[in-house]
C-alpha cells in the first residue's frame, strides 16, 4: 500500500510520457530538481546538492552562462557567414560561365 503523502508539495505532478530522447531528459531533470527542492524545504538536502545550487545563483555563474550565450550567437553569425559565402561563390561561377557561353555566342556569329 503506498504511503500518503503528509504535505501538498509531497505529491509529485504526474507528467505525460516523453515521447523523445530530449524531452525524457527534460522530464528526468524536471523530477531530479522537484526532489531537491523538496529535501531543500526539509533541510535534509546533501551538501552537494546545497552546493550545486549555491553555485547555479551566483553571479560567476551568470556571467559563465552569458558568454556561453555570446559564443553561441558569433558561432552562428560564423555559420551565416560561411554559408554566405558559399552563395556567393556560386553565383560568381554562374556569372562567369554565363559570360563565357555569351562570349562563345558572339564568336561563332
Amino acid at each position: 500500500m503506498p504511503r500518503k503523502a503528509k504535505y501538498a508539495e509531497d505529491l509529485i505532478p504526474e507528467r505525460p510520457p516523453a515521447m523523445t530522447p530530449e524531452g525524457r531528459d527534460a522530464m528526468l531533470t524536471a523530477y531530479a530538481y522537484d526532489l531537491v527542492e523538496k529535501r531543500l524545504r526539509e533541510g535534509t538536502a546533501s551538501s552537494q546538492e546545497t552546493t550545486f545550487f549555491l553555485k547555479l545563483g551566483s553571479q560567476r555563474e551568470k556571467l559563465e552562462m552569458e558568454r556561453l550565450r555570446k559564443e553561441n550567437e558569433m558561432l552562428q553569425a560564423k555559420t551565416k557567414a560561411i554559408a554566405y559565402e558559399q552563395e556567393r561563390a556560386e553565383m560568381y561561377k554562374n556569372a562567369i560561365e554565363a559570360m563565357r557561353r555569351y562570349s562563345a555566342h558572339i564568336t561563332d556569329d
